[in-house]
């Protein structure tokens, strides 16, 4: 490895994340194609089903991609899905030398691209700033690899750990740049996944707002069904990217909510409320690749405890209300400090007047 090759990695990686939100379940790949020095094509996987970065980049190159060095994301795809192999396009392309940053674990691939290209007798070398281009796809690195979601819990919270009033008041703990991270993170998920208790207290919309990019699905889990019809998720449009997660299983209860185009999931039950493994599972053969957990403290304290959130976002606000307020992880039983669960921070910058954190459970299942 050279150091132009970081270099033009580090380019790829860029491209890369300009897909992110957009390409479920694929992962986000950014190619750079090189030549005496120069770059002479560059692309990204745009959406799903669209051209992967290698096409994109062997368009913009053309002709001179002969001879050229590859630098791409990801191991080049070597079968056929909704689009052609990419390994066969930079065969034909008559490229000289393929950088991948990573190998691809997708069964259908899983080093058959490299393969094939060492075959066709073009040179090839894998893992450069590896790191880096497995954490711009840990959803999808998480979900080929387990079957299972890539979960994030985000919340807002006070410098005495609270997450809102004992009234249920939360708006607004955290600021206005706060606020717009969270709903670029909206952007960047599959789906956000709220209890029902968060849409009884404050009938969120759930959709992004204050960046652009797409809404993501939402999801209500509400084992006993008490979602009220009148509220903004099943209003309109919006009924119909909406899944409300339950054990109800009695059709004329469903009748209510399938009117409003929201969809039904009926989950196996643990006393009585939804399974959340159950209910990974069944958002996984969804292609539901990632999930933006946002409340409430039962839902993330169930999930917390089962192993089932990846990692977590924290905005602490410069804020007290006291210790009658609701904290972000609704569980009991824990008598002394070794049975807490354990997190290592990887992350922490101020934005505007909070501190945002970001830390991954020790237990967690990520693919790093």
């Amino acid at each position: 490895m050279t150091p132009s090759d970081s270099t033009y990695m580090q380019r790829a990686l860029t491209l890369a994340k300009k897909g992110v939100g957009k390409t479920a379940p694929n992962p986000v790949v950014g190619c750079v194609i090189v030549k005496n020095g120069a770059i002479i094509g560059e692309g990204w996987h745009k959406r799903a089903g669209g051209h992967h970065a290698e096409i994109h980049a062997l368009e913009m190159a053309g002709k001179a991609a002969k001879g050229a060095d590859v630098y791409v994301t990801l191991e080049p795809c070597s079968h056929t899905g909704k689009t052609p192999p990419c390994c066969d396009a930079l065969i034909r392309a008559g490229v000289k030398r393929v950088v991948a940053g990573m190998s691809d674990p997708n069964p259908q691939v899983n080093g058959g691209g490299l393969r094939a290209l060492q075959l066709a007798g073009i040179e090839t070398l894998c893992g450069v700033l590896e790191e880096k281009c497995r954490a711009i796809n840990r959803p999808f690195l998480k979900f080929i690899t387990t079957g299972l979601p890539y979960v994030t819990y985000k919340c807002a919270m006070t410098l005495d750990g609270k997450i809102a009033c004992f009234t249920g008041h939360s708006r607004w703990i955290s600021c206005a740049a706060s606020r717009k991270i969270a709903h670029r993170m909206r952007a960047e998920n599959t789906a956000i996944m709220v209890g029902v208790d968060t849409i009884i207290a404050d009938n969120p919309q759930l959709t992004v707002r204050h960046t652009a990019g797409p809404s993501p699905l939402r999801i209500i889990v509400d084992s006993r069904l008490r979602t009220p019809e009148s509220v903004a998720v099943l209003s309109g449009e919006m009924g119909g990217k909406t899944i409300i997660a339950t054990t109800e299983t009695n059709p004329k209860v469903h009748a209510r909510y399938l009117k409003t185009g929201a969809r039904l999931l009926v989950c196996e039950a643990t006393n009585g409320s939804v399974d959340l493994r159950d209910l990974w599972r069944k958002l996984a053969e969804l292609g539901i690749h990632s999930v933006l957990l946002e409340g409430g403290s039962r839902l993330a304290g169930g999930a917390l405890k089962q192993g089932l959130i990846d990692e977590c976002v924290f905005f602490y606000a410069p804020k007290v209300i006291g210790s009658d307020g609701f904290s972000p992880f609704a569980f009991t039983g824990t008598e002394d400090m070794a049975q807490s669960v354990q997190f290592h921070t990887i992350g922490m910058r101020r934005v505007g007047t909070d501190i945002m954190v970001i830390a991954r459970p020790e237990y967690s299942c990520s693919p790093d």
